[in-house]
């Protein structure tokens, strides 16, 4: 065999082995997809987003979410209504929700006050003087809200928000049995008192 004749056998062997290196390993310049990368879940337009589980239980004895006492309270007209209520109470729930409360809360903590308990505790709610306008004057702090479901020997039931934080609202917002349509008491402020009695379990 010639010189001449091998080189150029291994020549072409060599041409071949480069390509065919280069067809299986592809070309660095060539671009490719890139490899799937993990991606998130689309959620669907105007799912709603799944609120966490609510707070508290409902009761008999404290029926309403915090939405719901806080609407009532925000309806009530201020410097309306009478100066003194003249319910005659034998017993109060006192319904506490909790500071951070929000939208389908329940109160969690219950306490009852019977007899002398109940009639001091309205004395309390009773004695500040109505406030003509809604208070603008308000602080930042947190605090919890109370309800007072007073009750008195016919089933009549007389129910205050008390807010321990912010404006100190003191509301009446509803009085409810057989016979008791009278005019709730005027809209006031909460005292240091009052907040200090509710606080004693």
């Amino acid at each position: 065999m010639s010189a001449l004749r091998t080189r150029g056998l291994i020549g072409a062997t060599f041409v071949v082995a480069v390509l065919g290196a280069t067809a299986a390993c592809g070309n660095e310049n060539t671009t490719s997809p890139p490899a799937a990368q993990p991606t998130e879940t689309p959620t669907t337009p105007g799912t709603p987003t799944p609120s966490p589980t609510p707070s508290g239980t409902p009761s008999m004895d404290c029926p309403d979410t915090i939405a719901a006492i806080r609407a009532a309270t925000d309806k009530v007209a201020w410097g309306k209504g009478a100066e003194k209520s003249l319910f005659q109470p034998v017993s109060v729930t006192i319904c506490q929700y909790d500071a951070k409360a929000s939208g389908q809360d329940y109160a969690t903590v219950t306490t009852k006050r019977n007899g002398k308990q109940a009639t001091e505790l309205f004395g309390l709610v009773n004695s500040p003087k109505p406030v003509a306008k809604k208070p603008t004057y308000c602080t930042q702090e947190l605090g919890p809200t109370y309800v007072l479901r007073f009750t008195d020997n016919d089933r009549g039931v007389l129910s205050y928000t008390v807010e321990a934080f912010g404006c100190r609202r003191l509301v009446a917002t509803s009085l409810e049995g057989q016979g008791k349509p009278g005019v709730l008491p005027a809209p006031r402020q909460v005292t240091a008192e009052l907040i200090k009695s509710l606080g004693l379990r």
